[in-house]
């Protein structure tokens, strides 16, 4: 069995449907939160369910006697090859108005599957989701696993690195096989309605002006969704990779792009591929935003011989044509 949570976000739903596809009996874990469109959610959840081997429970991860009773029914008596934590607060800006969520969801829920892995030593190994966001002020490039990440800039990233340092701790004094993965921009077809081009496109098609942060002199090293999926896919497949080391249970790979891509790039791509020019607006920079990001991914190359091959120009083109397919 695999489990993962977030089934039903952007990542969790491809991961899922992909292991599905290759034979994996997958229970998905997702609260259907309303922190964007419940209804897209719903739709992934729907495509899900026509599986045989997918099992689904709704619940928050942060309350503990509703996680504790998902462990009871189906966790505890299981081997699990896999246990993949991608459920999350997202949204670096909504972090700056509403911290106590990112607390609650990204804190909390992971301390509590912690206890989890802890208690009962049944998983093969533990995956979870970090995020660039952990590089914050850090001026070196490219963002290297190496770096120091002690300055997130916002405290969306400041939570990520939190779970980072706590799944260090446990993986070390329990013997808990666990990989974290730094995810760098994701895109593609069923993202996240939140996340930048997804948000251009909508408005671009409606005719409604964007507003371009910093003045357009922002690069981002985006990662297309299937070189996300087959790069966890592979360490499903491949398992956890022990090292000598002063932690030999504890990896952490950057997953991007490694091609940091201009903004203004990037909406002449969305224009091209939509067939309509934007409105833009031009603002100053937003606080908590990083100015630059670049995947160092040599470490994920070395050890699972896989590195993110989709281009910016195929990846935005296969995301209008879904979006335009699915909405319009």
């Amino acid at each position: 069995m695999i489990v993962i949570t977030g089934s039903c976000g952007f990542i969790g739903f491809h991961l899922s449907k992909y292991l599905l596809e290759k034979g994996y009996y997958i229970l998905g874990i997702d609260n259907l939160n309303s922190y964007y469109s419940v209804e897209l959610k719903e739709a992934r959840l729907k495509i899900l369910n026509n599986y045989y081997n997918f099992k689904f429970v709704k619940i928050d991860l942060a309350n503990s006697s509703k996680f504790n009773k998902i462990v009871e029914t189906y966790l505890k008596q299981n081997s699990i090859r896999a246990f993949i934590h991608l459920a999350a607060q997202p949204g670096v800006r909504f972090s700056i108005s509403n911290p106590e969520i990112y607390f609650k969801n990204n804190i909390y829920a992971f301390f509590n599957i912690l206890e989890f892995l802890r208690k009962y030593n049944n998983v093969e190994h533990f995956i979870f989701a970090s995020s660039s966001s952990v590089y914050g002020l850090n001026r070196k490039l490219p963002f290297s696993e190496e770096d120091k990440t002690d300055f997130p800039a916002s405290f969306y990233g400041a939570t990520k690195k939190v779970d980072e340092i706590m799944a260090f701790s446990y993986s070390l004094l329990y013997q808990i096989p666990t990989t974290g993965l730094r995810f760098f921009t994701v895109y593609g077809p069923w993202g996240r309605p939140d996340m930048a081009y997804f948000k251009f496109t909508d408005k671009i098609i409606k005719g409604e002006e964007i507003e371009i942060y910093n003045f357009g002199k922002l690069q981002r090293d985006f990662t297309y969704i299937d070189d996300i999926i087959n790069t966890i896919g592979i360490m499903v497949e491949k398992g956890f990779i022990k090292k000598e080391k002063e932690n030999p249970f504890f990896n952490l790979y950057n997953i991007g792009g490694s091609n940091p891509v201009e903004l203004m790039y990037f909406i002449e791509l969305l224009e091209k591929y939509i067939g309509k020019k934007a409105n833009k607006k031009f603002v100053e920079f937003q606080k908590g935003d990083l100015e630059k990001t670049w995947a160092d991914v040599e470490n994920l190359e070395k050890d699972y011989n896989y590195k993110p091959k989709v281009s910016i120009e195929e990846g935005l083109k296969k995301f209008v044509e879904w979006y335009k397919d699915f909405y319009l």
